[in-house]
């Protein structure tokens, strides 16, 4: 795998977004401590150290947890405590997250303990980098975090592994983590004081999923305006409401960036031109409001991936060490600054999904000249792509009822210690869930415009939407009659996936198009 580029990332130091984090957990970005954050990490545990072996009761390092905060603890025990802390604590359930995930969770902790505030030694946090670097992957059950005292099970089940507990997957391999220690000659980890605490407090989790909505929601926002523009042609659709002076008048930035979006997709179609002088007046809100209804989602990405780039660049254990003399136990773990978000995110995936859906549906009715009834010229035996806009009917309503906010709720825990909690774990899981809906139902989209698209041949569409339109009928056929549609369904949720569409349109050097009209473009632009 080639690296992204010959810069190696700081721990500790540069700031991480998203895709520098992917790109890390990809092994597109090399990534290292340097020496000033190797001698900060040190400075921090060896602020420990002496608050450990003194009298002061300091919360985590020599006392219990939550409602046990006022049980102070021997120095003999400060180790078998932290140990302790991750077993009780790993009570996690469900199917395993997916090993991207428990990479991005390392990387993200790496970075915030490397900032020299948690008192975590650099031996330990350097097994953890030679977990991320040599693929050793520890398995984290999905469920049991309620986001708040940091995401406590799935962090404790992240870390079992260095104590030579837990499991790893290795190379698609799943073994014990003692085993692989005594085949590689590898001792466990003996924690010392306050690592364990540090090791487990945190929104790791959350965040490790929020990055992937943020590059899952990204494509999808990117896709649905394409396959917006595919519709518009194959439904002939005026293009007069992306005007730019109309959104001038009311410029929010998202709808600004789709309007300009599809006034360049669809410049200088045929398709477009050929119904330029229509007695039609208006058309129905979904495709007279793409810019509307998208640019609203793109704005709640926006504040996801801005909240999502401070947390990733904080320190969000307890308590924090300044210095052996100034610690302060407070609540930076909880998960209420993500939980928000993620859940503003979960409802801007829903409702983009939901006005496609309505244009798959417009696109049945057979109301546009020359496009037929269910898009097939000889129905009554044959049903056409009726059925496919059930689907995505169906998908449109599951995500309906995930869109509950997670973070309306709070159940108090830790027998009323934490007596408000974020939830932001759940939110963050079914948002990725509702985020992969919607790439199917645009993926739909595609399959239906495409077909749409083709009863208006010869005209040709913008060179942009014809290069787009050419590469799905290299993959997907023009259907004339009724035949097996799921395999179809699925080569176009391919497309959308591996983001095949924008990267055609990226070759045809339509982003710098863009920029020169829309100076504030490059906000939605980088993950």
């Amino acid at each position: 795998m080639a690296l992204l580029s010959t810069t190696t990332f700081q721990y500790g130091q540069d700031q991480l977004t998203a895709s520098k984090a992917l790109a890390i957990a990809r092994g597109l970005l090399r990534a290292q401590l340097s020496a000033e954050t190797k001698a900060k990490i040190t400075r921090s545990a060896t602020a420990v150290e002496n608050i450990a072996g003194g009298d002061r009761a300091v919360y985590g390092i020599n006392t219990g947890f939550g409602p046990l905060c006022t049980t102070q603890i021997s120095k003999d025990e400060t180790s078998l405590l932290q140990k302790n802390l991750l077993m009780s604590h790993a009570v996690g359930l469900g199917d395993s997250i997916p090993a991207e995930v428990s990479k991005l969770m390392m990387i993200l902790k790496v970075h915030a303990l490397a900032k020299g505030f948690s008192g975590v030694r650099l031996k330990t946090i350097e097994r953890i980098i030679f977990h991320i670097e040599e693929d050793i992957i520890p398995i984290v059950p999905e469920q049991g975090s309620v986001g708040a005292s940091g995401d406590l099970a799935p962090l404790s089940h992240l870390f079992l592994p260095l104590l030579g507990l837990g499991k790893v997957y290795i190379h698609g391999n799943l073994l014990s983590a003692a085993d692989w220690m005594s085949s590689s000659g590898i001792d466990p980890i003996v924690l010392g004081a306050k690592e364990g605490l540090g090791l487990i407090n945190g929104t790791q989790f959350i965040a490790a999923n929020a990055i992937l909505i943020v590059e899952k929601l990204q494509n999808v926002l990117n896709h649905a305006d394409v396959a917006g523009a595919m519709m518009i042609e194959g439904l002939l659709a005026s293009v007069k409401p992306f005007s730019k002076e109309l959104h001038n008048i009311r410029p929010h930035k998202g709808s600004q960036h789709v309007a300009a979006f599809l006034r360049q997709l669809l410049n200088g179609s045929e398709v477009v031109n050929s119904h330029a002088n229509c007695a039609r007046v208006q058309d129905p809100y979904s495709l007279r409001c793409i810019p509307q209804v998208h640019g609203a989602s793109r704005n709640a990405w926006l504040h996801l991936k801005e909240s999502l780039e401070v947390e990733m660049n904080s320190v969000t254990d307890n308590p924090i060490v300044f210095n052996e003399e100034h610690t302060i136990s407070g609540g930076n773990f909880h998960g209420q600054p993500l939980a928000l978000p993620i859940d503003y995110a979960c409802l801007a995936a829903a409702e983009v999904g939901n006005i496609s859906d309505r244009r798959i549906y417009l696109a049945l009715e057979g109301d546009t000249p020359g496009v037929p009834k269910l898009l097939l010229k000889e129905t009554g035996t044959n049903s056409g792509f009726m059925i496919p806009q059930y689907t995505t009917a169906a998908l449109a309503s599951e995500n309906k009822g995930l869109c509950f906010p997670a973070s309306a709720d709070s159940i108090p825990t830790s027998l009323g210690q934490e007596d408000h909690v974020s939830m932001g774990s759940i939110g963050s899981r079914k948002t990725l869930r509702v985020v992969e809906n919607v790439e199917k139902i645009i993926g739909v989209e595609v399959f239906c415009a495409a077909q749409a698209l083709d009863f208006h041949r010869p005209l040709r569409s913008s060179s942009l939407m014809q290069a787009v339109h050419e590469h799905v009928r290299s993959r997907i056929p023009h259907l004339a009659k009724d035949g097996i549609m799921h395999e179809f369904m699925e080569t176009a949720i391919s497309m959308i996936k591996n983001k095949e569409l924008m990267n055609i349109i990226s070759e045809l050097k339509v982003t710098s198009l863009l920029e020169q009209e829309m100076e504030f473009n490059t906000d939605f632009n980088e993950c």
